[in-house]
């Protein structure tokens, strides 16, 4: 689970901003938090939900796609010496320009809390750096950082394998590559150190920028090709939403992936397009079937959301759910019905989303310190805040003090 999130030097985000999931003491609404699960360490309660507003080009689809960055390093393939790493400086400040974006992720994983670094340019990683802090006591594992004197490594006493193995993983990687992925594809599987914190990123974050839930619909269906036993599951969340489906039939063409490899990104959406998918609605006169294509862009949209809804809550409880402009991809009432289902699970999941739909701002169901903003100061530079940093009541009214521009976060509109 995510405790904070850190950018900066990032698109929109000159100097640092921070979104933390820290739960604010003293505020009601017990559901909406859960315990830190760290052995030997004292931590604040964190908190299920984050729902971040502010006007039209403030940052939010920024700092979402921010917090992928990792995954994208992941998911994408080795990249060439012409390809650039998936960064832009902040441009409003030429001194900004040839200075690396920087992402810092603290978050448990394992009953440990780790606190990972990660600064580059379009051209190189130019840090790396990954700590610990078994029973709270900061212990390095490794660092990486470029310096005049080139790339320098160092290792922490207690990181598993040894020096031969170390260089070896060192050697390995590039300077377009991350050296967490490196050790972990090239250490035997009795080498766990550095694999709990890397399936974090790798699987604990989930991270759906805009205009992804097609593509997502797309994996929901690959998905269920090899996991048919989950049918019902999206059948029975599309009923909930009122989809009257009533069944779901999968047939493929595609040849099933070799069992002793797992498909490539590529190679799972190519996959994809070649299934089949039909669904049978159901309404008072009878049964009706249709092709996945002949469904609207909303059941569409819905499906594709199933699966990172679905991973969450259904693996080992503990994951963090991303999601930019959730209310264009689903209807108000469904984000609403979603919010409380997840408030309800009783489960260690997180869910962090933008949205423009101000009647979300309800704290009979959210706390104050749930409630974000974006806005551009005058440099045109993204500033992130709780609506908590605001004196006021715990039972205000936070949408009517939202638009009296209590918060700020409002779009500065011009009339001739």
């Amino acid at each position: 689970m995510l405790i904070e999130f850190s950018v900066s030097n990032y698109r929109s985000f000159r100097d640092k901003q921070t979104l933390s999931m820290a739960a604010t003491p003293r505020l009601s609404k017990k559901r909406n938090l859960f315990k830190s699960p760290v052995n030997g360490e004292k931590l604040p309660d964190l908190l299920k939900i984050a729902a971040i507003y502010g006007p039209n080009a403030s940052g939010k689809s920024s700092l979402i796609r921010a917090m992928g960055i990792m995954g994208s390093l992941l998911a994408a393939p080795p990249t060439s010496n012409e390809e650039s790493l998936p960064v832009s400086p902040f441009r409003f400040d030429p001194q900004l320009n040839d200075e690396p974006s920087c992402f810092e992720y603290n978050f448990i994983q394992g009953s440990l809390r780790y606190r990972f670094l990660l600064r580059m340019t379009a051209q190189r990683i130019i840090e790396e750096h990954l700590v610990s802090y078994p029973k709270g006591k900061e212990t390095l594992l490794y660092q990486r950082c470029l310096g005049e004197e080139g790339e320098q490594y160092v290792f922490g006493s207690s990181l598993e394998g040894g020096n031969e193995v170390h260089n070896a993983w060192r050697r390995l990687t590039s300077p377009k590559m991350l050296f967490i992925a490196q050790a972990v594809a090239n250490s035997s599987e009795e080498l766990t150190q550095l694999r709990e914190p890397f399936s974090w990123f790798q699987s604990g974050l989930l991270v759906i920028e805009q205009n992804n839930m097609m593509g997502l619909s797309a994996a929901s269906i690959r998905f269920l090709q090899m996991a048919s036993d989950y049918t019902c599951n999206l059948r029975d969340f599309l009923l909930e939403v009122d989809i009257p489906v009533s069944d779901i039939q999968l047939n493929s063409d595609a040849d099933a992936a070799p069992a002793s490899r797992k498909l490539t990104l590529k190679e799972f959406f190519a996959a994809a397009r070649k299934d089949k998918v039909t669904l049978t609605h159901t309404s008072h006169l009878g049964d009706a079937e249709f092709d996945f294509s002949e469904e609207s862009g909303g059941t569409k949209n819905l499906i594709g959301f199933w699966l990172p809804w679905f991973m969450i809550n259904h693996t080992d409880g503990s994951g963090i759910l991303a999601v930019d402009e959730l209310d264009s991809s689903l209807h108000p009432a469904i984000v609403a019905d979603l919010i409380g289902k997840h408030l309800d699970s009783g489960q260690n999941t997180q869910l962090i989303f933008t949205t423009h739909d101000t009647h979300l701002m309800d704290t009979q169901t959210l706390r104050r310190d749930q409630f974000w903003i974006t806005e551009r100061d005058a440099n045109g530079a993204t500033c992130l805040f709780s609506v908590h940093d605001f004196d006021g009541r715990e039972g205000e009214d936070v949408e009517k003090r939202y638009f009296e521009g209590r918060y700020r976060g409002l779009p500065l509109i011009r009339r001739r």
